[in-house]
C-alpha cells in the first residue's frame, strides 16, 4: 500500500521526462479537462472538491441569499455585521483549476474565497477519500502536500482517489475559535430547528389523536 510519504518520495523522484509520460497517461483518460506542462515544468489542470461541512459557515448575507436558493440549504442572518450563518448545500462539488505548486491550504483558501466564507481556513481541513473493498476510507493530508500531483499519481478514476473539505477534526469542536456573532447565528440556527422538530412532533400526535378520537367515536356508535 502506498503511504503519504511514499508519494512524497516519489514526487521527488519524478523526472520531466517522467512526469511527461504520466500527464500523456492521465490526459489519455479525460475527455477535458487534462493536465498541460508549462514552459517552467510545473503543469496545471483541474481537481474536483466534494463539500461535506456539517456545521454552518459564515458569508456575507448577499452570498448566504444567493447560494439559499440551493437545497439542504439555511441560513440565520446576523443583521448587525450583514454577516450570516449558513449551512452549504450538503454533498456539493467545486472544481477548481490549480498548478502542481499548489498546496492543501492553498486549495482550502481558495475554495473559501470562491463561496466568500469569512470563517479562518484553519478550521478547514482537505482529506483524501479512497474506495477499497467496499469501503470509503479517509486521511487528512498535510498542508504542504500538493493536490495536483496526488490527482496525477492516482489518475482520474474517482473511485481511486478523490477529495474532501471537511471540518478539521481535532476531537472536541473548538468553541473559542468562533466569534461571537457566529455562536449566536448557531445559536439561532439550532433554535429554529429546534422549534420546527418541535411542531413536527406536535402534529404528528394532534393527527394520532384525531384518528384515535375518530376510531373510538366509530365503536361507540356501531349497535350493540
Amino acid at each position: 500500500n502506498t503511504t503519504k510519504e511514499d508519494e512524497e518520495e516519489k514526487q521527488q523522484s519524478l523526472s520531466e521526462e517522467e512526469v511527461k509520460a504520466k500527464i500523456e497517461e492521465y490526459n489519455s483518460k479525460v475527455s477535458e479537462s487534462g493536465m498541460k506542462i508549462a514552459a517552467d515544468g510545473t503543469y496545471n489542470g483541474f481537481i474536483k472538491v466534494h463539500l461535506k461541512l456539517r456545521r454552518p459557515v459564515t458569508v456575507l448575507s448577499t452570498e448566504a441569499n444567493n447560494l439559499g436558493n440551493s437545497e439542504n440549504s439555511s441560513a440565520a442572518t446576523d443583521i448587525s455585521d450583514n454577516r450570516t450563518s449558513f449551512y452549504l448545500p450538503s454533498e456539493a462539488v467545486k472544481q477548481l483549476h490549480v498548478s502542481s505548486t499548489t498546496t492543501v491550504r492553498e486549495v482550502i483558501e481558495g475554495l473559501l474565497r470562491k463561496y466568500m466564507v469569512q470563517d479562518n481556513p484553519l478550521k478547514f481541513a482537505l482529506y483524501k477519500q479512497m474506495h477499497r473493498h467496499g469501503q470509503d476510507l479517509f486521511q487528512k493530508l498535510s498542508d504542504s502536500e500538493h493536490p495536483l500531483l496526488l490527482r496525477l499519481l492516482a489518475g482520474p478514476d474517482l473511485e481511486k482517489l478523490s477529495f474532501v473539505l471537511k471540518e478539521n477534526e481535532t476531537g472536541e469542536v473548538e468553541w473559542h475559535a468562533f466569534s461571537l456573532p457566529e455562536l449566536q447565528n448557531f445559536l439561532a440556527i439550532l433554535e429554529k430547528e429546534e422549534t420546527d422538530r418541535v411542531k413536527q412532533v406536535k402534529q404528528r400526535y394532534v393527527t394520532y389523536r384525531d384518528k384515535l378520537l375518530e376510531a373510538l367515536q366509530e365503536v361507540q356508535n356501531k349497535p350493540g
